[in-house]
């Protein structure tokens, strides 16, 4: 089975609109998509019924350890249950505190306020900084998106600023309170040494997570074989995604997830 359990659309930092994006995946033969937006499921809300594929619904909430941002997806969740609801409320209003830090830093920078053209380019949602990117180009700021990361947003620039996200064993706790399934998301993209790793993925199941991502996108496969090695030893669901963004990521293709490891349990068993 061709599966997507972690793609981005125009309603958090994607590309492609939700239906572009369905049409996108069939396309690309893929048969069951889930639709992992950060920290919100609007995209369900503009979605008409699907006969070619089967859609999970999902999300990608922000979370807080050990002052590193961790991301866990949610598989599985009614988008208008009260507990999602409520859980998306928070993480909007703590991206809506970044936005508007990030547009008080550029001013200090003495860039004029890009925070409602910032709003207009996330299509009237909450930006984030590749919104802010975006329009420092259409600005004259900068030459493109990577140059506005470099100068601007990136780590450690004056744009960089740090969110209050929640712990991450009280994200872990929305998912499975609304009856989702928690997901550590691409758990080697977080720099850690094996040793943290090994770590976080330790507090992760002692939060009650249930599943990994041993698959994210065009990766190690030394790295997918020791993903799958410690998922099965933890009792972690195994899943896959390709955190799809845009259709110009050559490491994050829609649909161009491998094989998981032998041994290892398919998240999607447990829809």
């Amino acid at each position: 089975m061709n599966v997507d359990l972690h793609t981005h659309t125009t309603a958090s930092d994607g590309s492609l609109s939700p239906a572009q994006l369905v049409d996108a995946a069939c396309a690309a033969g893929v048969q069951l998509l889930s639709i992992t937006d950060h920290d919100t499921m609007d995209a369900y809300s503009q979605l008409g019924p699907q006969s070619s594929l089967q859609i999970v619904p999902g999300v990608e909430f922000s979370s807080r350890w050990q002052r590193l941002g961790v991301h866990v997806v949610g598989l599985n969740l009614e988008p208008e249950c009260a507990r999602v609801r409520e859980a998306v409320r928070a993480q909007g209003d703590a991206r809506a505190a970044r936005a508007e830090a990030i547009a008080h830093a550029l001013r200090e920078l003495e860039i004029p306020d890009l925070l409602e053209a910032a709003r207009a380019c996330a299509g009237g949602g909450v930006p984030g900084r590749p919104h802010f990117a975006t329009v420092l180009v259409q600005h004259g700021k900068v030459r493109d998106t990577k140059h506005a990361f470099k100068r601007y947003l990136g780590a450690g620039k004056p744009g960089d600023v740090l969110v209050a996200w929640k712990e991450l064993e009280c994200v872990v706790g929305w998912i499975r309170e609304a009856g989702g399934i928690a997901v550590l998301a691409h758990p080697g993209k977080y720099g850690l040494t094996r040793a943290k790793l090994r770590r976080l993925c330790a507090a992760f199941c002692d939060a009650g997570g249930q599943a990994m991502e041993v698959i994210s996108g065009a990766q190690d496969p030394a790295l997918t074989s020791w993903l799958g090695e410690m998922s099965t030893r933890r009792g972690l669901l195994a899943s896959v995604g390709s955190d799809f963004h845009r259709p110009d990521q050559s490491w994050g293709r829609l649909g161009n997830c491998p094989p998981l490891p032998e041994g290892c349990r398919p998240v999607w068993e447990a829809f």
